[in-house]
């Protein structure tokens, strides 16, 4: 009984001192920062950036093909597949270009290998630059995650313009101007050359001459105005100049001096369009301002001095910021009775622009599009037009030629039945009052 008492006491001790000794280790326990290390697999190991091998096998196979460029063009699309093209875009680019890699500001590294067959070294005229862009056609084509990487070479070439001969800028002009003309590139690149450390010494405008006149060759001046403004560059072409000869004058004289008196006409469209955009803003915040009658017309009279603008576009201009100068109401049947309420008080602001025969035709087709464009408008159309006849804003002879010969497609069938009723009335009125004249006579 005793001995079964002690071995009792003897594994109740020795079972306590071991929990002892295991809270104590615990205790002693401190995080370390050695983690565990895992080996990296051969295939996630990131291989260094070295651009000097692979230009090394560029110009190896350019100095191979010569000046041929179908077998250039031809090793370029083999050499893809064994080259990471992906990795080394800028420094593929450089090496067709300029025959190296180019270093910020456009200079080659001497201590590096480079090649004598490049677009640099390439004969200066229109035929060998065709040749050059078909080369980087085929190059894209054939490797599609090339294409944004072209660009923004092409971007940066043209930051490096100072760095390069005249000779070297010509080539580049040309092959942007076909590039562009062909769409391997947007018009987004020549936002390059309004730099300012290219456009202060006149290596912007000259180069814009020599890139605009192979892009026009290639395609016409209205592709141009296309591609100019979808990326918004239609009215940027001033900043070619430094900001002292930025007008539009210096603008068209340099082009036109230049042979590019397409580009010089489009730039004084441009200029017009924006001036009449202004003219309109402002006409629109005096129109809601309150401003009386006299004195915008006073200011729009002086305008069109100013801009040279005709009455035929002023009336334009007017009818439009007339009618955005108001909350018009969604209802049909409510929008008319507030069209000619609100017509007949800015009624004497339409006058003052429609002196002239061809002036109130354009304002008879402005509110036929516009009648036709928000089709709340429909059913108002006569009801406008009467209103201005009565107003002594259009005259019945503008009413019967808009009738019978200048009305325009948009909505012809039921503006024309609207008008029915009223133009055999005006006829009839007409033909009493030759009646009345003959009898007087």
């Amino acid at each position: 009984s005793f001995a079964g008492a002690t071995r009792t006491s003897k594994a109740w001790l020795n079972r306590r001192m071991g929990e002892v000794s295991f809270m104590n280790n615990q205790k002693q326990q401190k995080p370390t920062l050695t983690g565990q290390r895992f080996k990296t697999r051969k295939r996630d190991e990131k291989e260094r950036f070295d651009p000097t091998q692979f230009q090394e096998s560029i110009v190896q196979g350019l100095n191979q093909t010569g000046s041929d460029l179908e077998a250039v063009a031809k090793f370029l699309d083999a050499s893809g597949a064994k080259l990471d093209y992906r990795r080394y875009a800028e420094t593929l680019f450089d090496i067709l270009v300029a025959g190296g890699m180019l270093a910020p500001g456009g200079s080659i590294s001497d201590d590096l290998t480079r090649t004598e067959f490049c677009l640099f070294t390439a004969q200066e005229d229109l035929e060998t630059m065709q040749a050059y862009a078909q080369v980087f056609n085929k190059l894209i084509r054939r490797y599609k995650y090339l294409e944004k990487g072209f660009e923004e070479e092409i971007k940066k070439l043209l930051l490096f313009l100072k760095g390069f001969t005249e000779s070297e800028r010509n080539k580049l002009a040309m092959l942007t101007g076909i590039l562009l003309a062909n769409g391997n590139i947007s018009a987004a690149v020549i936002g390059s050359l309004f730099n300012e450390n290219v456009v202060k010494e006149g290596v912007s405008a000259a180069f814009a001459v020599k890139l605009f006149k192979s892009w026009i060759y290639e395609r016409d001046i209205n592709a141009v105005a296309v591609a100019l403004r979808k990326v918004s560059m239609d009215n940027r072409l001033m900043e070619l100049f430094p900001a002292n000869k930025r007008s539009c004058e210096h603008f068209s004289k340099y082009f036109t001096d230049a042979g590019l008196k397409e580009l010089s006409d489009f730039a004084r469209n441009q200029e017009a369009i924006g001036s009449r955009k202004e003219l309109q803003k402002e006409l629109q915040e005096m129109m809601a301002r309150g401003d009386n009658f006299k004195d915008i017309i006073a200011y729009v009279r002086e305008e069109m001095k100013k801009t040279s603008i005709s009455e035929q576009l002023m009336i334009g201009i007017v009818w439009s910021s007339v009618m955005s100068c108001v909350e018009w109401n969604k209802k049909e049947e409510l929008v008319c009775e507030q069209s000619i309420k609100h017509l007949k008080q800015y009624s004497p602001l339409l006058k003052a622009f429609t002196s002239q025969g061809a002036s109130e035709i354009i304002l008879l087709v402005k509110i036929q599009e516009y009648c036709y464009d928000n089709i709340h408008f429909m059913k108002a159309f006569q009801k406008i037009v009467v209103l201005l006849y009565k107003a002594d804003v259009l005259s019945e002879e503008a009413i019967l030629k808009w009738y019978t010969e200048a009305h325009v497609a948009k909505g012809k069938s039921v503006f024309l039945e609207q008008m029915k009723k009223f133009v055999e009335w005006l006829k009839h009125a007409e033909e009493e009052s030759e009646s009345e004249e003959e009898e007087e006579n």
